[in-house]
């Protein structure tokens, strides 16, 4: 997941840097939410190694 969230950012840099505004905006939201949804899933994963052990 935080791996599609990387490649969608560097697209976003790529498109910006090349002027495509609209690609670069569509491409940084999609990252966001990658990366949101990685952190969520990272966190649920710790919670429950920590709840495996004790």
């Amino acid at each position: 997941m935080l791996h599609y969230a990387v490649i969608f950012l560097v697209i976003a840099l790529v498109a910006a840097l090349f002027g495509f505004g609209g690609i670069a905006a569509g491409a940084v939201g999609i990252a966001k939410i990658l990366f949101v949804i990685f952190i969520v899933l990272a966190l649920v994963s710790f919670i429950a190694s920590l709840m495996r052990r004790g």
